[in-house]
């Protein structure tokens, strides 16, 4: 046996105790072996305080200015701006998990930190990084093939699915989501497919000012907190709808004019042609049917003026998803210019909803075909609103997965912590270096638990004590509570099997990746075209040589 390789009896004795166990003063730091490592740590503290139901929230300061209170994972990797390549790679694996699955972004971020801190434990020890990569991938093999048999639970085709997406949704937010809760549920059940199919765009969302959660309901068709313009106002039978992703009038009115006017008949002339053109695109909406109108953009009086004339209601949307999902609902094109679609979107009706200080323009089908239902979300304060949307979309996108493949698994860090537990227990059998790795993947897992039990406030060393002997003792159900352990089958704690097998891919791929990197080069720029013409410039002389540009780039959140 190659004397530079350890033996398995030799590696656990030289693996070190965790850093989070011993941490060394700035003096005695050792540098990292694994140069996405630090990167890796600092994303995750950013993400940390907010995982699971008692997660803390941040606010938010866009690029607009805007400032914005959320725990929700997504919304603060989409903040972040980011310079280092492995922080770049695992929010595009957490943006790319919220876009498939939904949900799972925190737990992608935080398990990657995990594995990747054990990883550079193993190589501290003197493991080889080929022998670590197929032993990680063994791992996680191994987990996502025990995966399916924690599923003890599974939503019926003709069951009521508000106990399964309970836990989903009242994770995301501070308020209770009972009520919100079984609204999703009708709605998502209410639109699904008698083949069992469900498309999510079909269950609309409409946040209005005003009132409280318990005064949100649901409307028939879908509605949005649009703005109703001009004298004409409601569509009774009969709508044919347009939709526009420009304003409705001039197509720019900002613009600088560029005609040349040398008299005051030549202004006269040019004004006229311009109102006689708004006047012949009006008329062809109408000769073409059109009678609503639904805009992304300002609205112009004078062009206003002449839909009334025409008899087409205005619709101003405040949102581009609002519109969007209109295209989607009614299967008609956003188009840039105001011209009458070649396949305009019907439905029954169209009119106004007045719900206590709000105001909603809903867009109804026939009952026998009703396309869409809308939940009418109403609260006193934007970031109220924003909180309970985000959780009904999580309701929603999980109603989606239960649709592919019902079966649920125990949430609450239960399901991590008995998969830890069936690593640990072949990792101590396992002759050779995939040993270690096995119980080092089992330690990362109950890392997860461990920062649900720190966000809630608990003794952690108890509670993971506690925790690790009951499910030692076979039952796999125990997981983390806002005050201790708890049984989640009697709590309703569950989660989806597919958005954690996905998440289990997706921090298998990125760890796998991370871990064959050595360094990080930065490639020399391009030259400007003033360097190139004038090669005796200033900046030119002061331009490294190409065996100068290499460096290492440092972590900038």
């Amino acid at each position: 046996m190659d004397s530079t390789v350890p033996s398995a009896l030799e590696l656990p004795q030289r693996l070190a105790l965790n850093p989070r166990e011993s941490p060394r003063s700035p003096e005695e730091e050792e540098p990292h072996l694994l140069s996405s490592l630090a990167a890796v740590q600092t994303l995750a503290s950013v993400i940390r305080p907010c995982y699971g139901p008692h997660g803390r929230q941040k606010f938010l300061v866009t690029m607009k200015g805007e400032t914005v209170c959320t725990g929700c994972a997504t919304a603060i990797l989409r903040a972040l701006e980011l310079e280092h390549p492995a922080a770049w790679l695992l929010r595009e694996a957490g943006q790319t998990q919220a876009e498939n699955s939904g949900d799972g972004t925190a737990f992608v971020v935080l398990l990657t930190e995990a594995l990747l801190e054990q990883a550079e434990q193993l190589l501290k020890a003197g493991l080889p990084r080929p022998q670590l990569l197929e032993a990680y991938a063994t791992a996680t093999a191994e987990v996502l093939a025990t995966l399916p048999s924690l599923a003890i639970q599974s939503l019926g085709p003709l069951e009521d699915p508000s106990w399964a997406l309970h836990s989903v949704m009242n994770t995301h937010t501070l308020s209770p989501m009972d009520h919100l809760t079984k609204l999703v549920a009708h709605a998502c059940w209410a639109i699904k497919e008698l083949d069992g199919s469900f498309k999510p765009e079909r269950v609309g969302v409409c946040a209005l000012h005003g009132g409280t959660l318990e005064d949100s309901c649901l409307l028939p068709g879908l509605a949005i907190s649009g703005k109703l313009c001009g004298q004409m106002a409601a569509v009774l039978s009969g709508a044919r709808v347009a939709l526009f992703a420009c304003p409705f009038g001039p197509a720019h009115p900002n613009a600088p004019a560029m005609a040349r006017l040398s008299s005051p008949a030549d202004l006269a002339q040019f004004s006229k042609g311009s109102d006689q053109l708004l006047e012949k695109q009006v008329g062809q909406l109408a000769a073409a049917g059109i009678n609503v109108a639904v805009v992304l953009g300002e609205v112009d009086e004078e062009t206003l003026t002449l839909a009334d004339k025409y008899g087409i209601v205005v619709i101003q949307a405040r949102s581009r998803m609002e519109i969007i999902y209109l295209s989607e609902v009614l299967d008609t094109p956003l188009l840039p210019r105001l011209l009458p679609p070649q396949r305009p979107g019907k439905c029954q009706r169209v009119y106004r909803q007045e719900l206590g200080d709000g105001l909603a323009v809903v867009f109804e089908w026939e009952c026998t075909g009703t396309p869409a239902l809308t939940v009418v979300l109403r609260g006193a304060t934007t970031q109220g609103l924003r909180s309970a949307e985000q959780a009904v979309y999580h309701g929603i996108d999980a109603y989606f997965q239960l649709c592919q493949d019902p079966r649920l698994i125990p949430g609450a860090g239960a399901t991590e912590m008995a998969l830890a537990k069936m690593l640990s227990d072949k990792g101590s059998r396992l002759e050779g270096p995939s040993g270690p790795a096995f119980l080092a993947f089992a330690w990362a897992l109950k890392y997860l638990p461990k920062t649900l039990a720190e966000n809630a406030g608990l003794a952690v060393s108890d509670v993971m004590a506690e925790m690790s002997g009951v499910h030692q003792g076979g039952n796999l159900l125990m997981g983390v509570g806002a005050e201790g352990i708890i049984n989640v089958a009697q709590e309703g704690v569950w989660d989806t099997l597919i958005v954690k097998a996905q998440g289990f891919r997706a921090v298998a791929e990125v760890v796998l990746q991370l871990v064959t990197v050595d360094e990080i080069v930065v490639a020399k720029k391009s030259p400007t075209h003033q360097q190139i013409w004038n090669p005796d410039s200033k900046k030119t002389k002061k331009h490294p040589p190409p065996m100068e540009t290499k460096k290492i780039l440092g972590l900038n959140n």
